[in-house]
């Protein structure tokens, strides 16, 4: 009777004895005294610029994804093209992969696991009212080889019941981000009119499934892009405002897969204009974004770009704890 007393005391005390806070140094309301991340960190804006920027091929014009896989970058276009390019750190293409037996509707994202590929066709903001949206499961060994074996996981959005046609970008059921973790893929819609993105959590295996919506976060904006460092719950989105300026959007230090208990942080990119579409990263602290050509003559005159951004004056310190 005693030891169990002893024990309940023990956890009782350890329990008060946690502290929530803001728990980053960087912040502006950092706790040093909190022991327990509450998510309630605040931050100064910010606005970084690109190490470097170079022109990719115009084979490459529609970029709309990237990730970082056995010594290359990929990246696909979204619209018709079914080909899958590795490109070298300059931006030069080094290999390309068909997937022939597919159809290329509009895939607006690329991710993976340890063992396969993940291409998301589920771009929907034309009409909004897609019943056929994808995620297309490729299996790394057969990819490499230039056979790929692909699967199909097919899905709709649990709270989408009207699918009658709607305006150009007003939607909320366009996505354009995912990431893929131990177990499910979590998308990160654009809510078009809202400027919010939709995070929605469905299984990884072939077959069709409900994306249930699990959360709502406030970006101010249009995400397009996400990376994500599973040993190190960190996530990074990238997007866009209506007015077309480009950002980042980190969420860290997160508990399990509740993504809003961590940090929170917005940090502007100085590249106005700019149609930021594919992040990646192998470090989590360099990271490389693709953007697609934006060409309204005299007005824009963008062209599809790579750039390499160094983010360790804002993550290096979490990294390394």
């Amino acid at each position: 009777m005693k030891k169990a007393f002893l024990l309940f005391f023990l956890f009782i005390t350890s329990t008060y004895a946690q502290i929530s806070g803001c728990t980053d140094p960087l912040s502006k309301n950092f706790n040093p005294k909190a022991t327990q991340n509450d998510g309630s960190c605040l931050y100064v804006s910010s606005k970084i610029k690109p190490e470097t920027t170079l022109k990719l091929s115009d084979s490459l014009n529609e970029t709309s994804g990237l990730i970082a896989f056995n010594n290359l970058l990929w990246t696909q276009n979204d619209g018709t093209d079914k080909t899958i390019y590795g490109i070298n750190h300059l931006g030069l293409i080094k290999q390309k992969i068909s997937l022939k037996k597919t159809k290329n509707n509009d895939w607006e994202e690329i991710s993976q696991d340890s063992t396969h590929l993940y291409i998301g066709d589920f771009g929907n903001n034309y009409k909004g009212n897609r019943t056929d949206l994808k995620i297309l499961k490729i299996e790394k060994k057969s990819f490499l080889s230039n056979n790929p074996k692909i699967d199909t996981i097919s899905f709709s959005y649990s709270n989408q019941t009207n699918f009658i046609e709607n305006k150009v970008n007003t939607t909320n059921f366009d996505c354009e981000a995912f990431i893929v973790t131990q177990s499910n893929i979590y998308l990160f819609t654009k809510q078009w009119q809202q400027n919010k993105t939709g995070v929605y959590v469905l299984p990884k295996n072939p077959g069709t499934h409900i994306a249930q919506l699990k959360e709502t976060i406030n970006v101010e904006g249009l995400i397009t892009g996400a990376t994500y460092l599973s040993s190190k719950k960190l996530i990074v989105l990238c997007g866009y405002s209506k007015t077309m300026q480009p950002f980042l959007y980190l969420l860290y230090d997160y508990t399990k897969s509740d993504f809003l208990s961590g940090n929170k942080r917005k940090i502007s990119i100085s590249l106005p204009f700019h149609q930021i579409e594919g992040i990646t990263t192998q470090d989590g602290l360099h990271y490389y974004l693709t953007n697609e050509a934006l060409i309204k003559k005299p007005i824009l005159n963008i062209h599809q770009k790579i750039h390499l951004f160094d983010l360790s004056p804002y993550l290096q310190s979490y990294l390394q704890l």
